[in-house]
């Protein structure tokens, strides 16, 4: 049997898309083939063209992920658009930057909230979609913290490690199911979240000196790895943290 990369027919919904890692993801799947359902706050105006560019349907379905109240909807409006859901991509994410001693209940509580519990809900919606056709994917975007502690970040910390726990948890159900679920821990990436980060100039190089490629990711560096889990070429791989890190993690 050939080996496919080809999301034609299928039907993907990305959240946090606006910008950065969630539209090079979202823009990537529409080039493989895939209809794309997209999901945030915000009017992804730049990332709507993107993908009309590639001459795939494509949905602004407006949520706010700070809470689980419009997951249902979300997903119900994604199956009244596009036909079904084949492809889920949980990106949607905040981080909130304070010393341990003052950090907030709110902050904590946000960051948890939208990066794991809101994660998890969605999926849920979506994996009963899935497994009703006996098949899916689910991918949810982790992060470097899903194995380190980091500095000044201990919400981040605690839900990007709790997604990487549930991303094997809902493996082990849904595998049965026909439906792989799988996360993408990024390096370093050049985004609106890592922003403080690049300003400063002390970190900016140690960060530099600790990764062997030499250079801050992409966004699209993700894309390809988003593309693969997609993808039928990924049926076997589930429950797996696939880190996109320049080598991070190896140093």
């Amino acid at each position: 049997m050939a080996i496919s990369f080809d999301l034609t027919g299928k039907r993907a919904l990305v959240t946090g898309a606006n910008t950065g890692i969630g539209q090079a993801i979202a823009v990537a799947l529409a080039q493989a083939g895939a209809d794309i359902a997209l999901a945030g706050r915000s009017e992804p105006a730049e990332t709507l063209a993107l993908i009309a560019a590639t001459g795939r349907k494509c949905i602004d379905l407006r949520a706010d992920l700070s809470s689980i109240a419009p997951v249902e909807a979300l997903v119900d409006g994604v199956v009244n658009a596009l036909g079904g859901i084949d492809i889920l991509v949980n990106n949607a994410g905040i981080i909130r930057r304070n010393d341990l001693a003052d950090f907030t209940e709110d902050d904590w509580d946000a960051v948890v909230d939208t990066n794991l519990k809101t994660l998890f809900f969605l999926s849920q919606a979506a994996a009963k979609v899935m497994m009703a056709q006996g098949s899916g994917k689910i991918i949810n975007i982790a992060s470097l913290l899903s194995f380190q502690g980091g500095i000044r970040v201990p919400s981040y910390a605690a839900a990007k490690s709790g997604v990487a726990g549930l991303t094997k948890a809902m493996a082990n159900e849904l595998a049965p199911k026909g439906v792989q679920v799988n996360a993408i821990a990024p390096g370093y990436i050049t985004t609106n979240n890592t922003a403080a980060l690049q300003a400063d100039e002390t970190r900016n190089r140690q960060i530099l000196e600790r990764i062997p490629a030499g250079r801050w990711g992409k966004p699209e560096d993700i894309a390809g790895a988003a593309v693969f889990l997609a993808s039928g070429a990924a049926d076997y791989v589930t429950g797996h943290i696939l880190a996109v890190d320049g080598g991070w993690l190896a140093r």
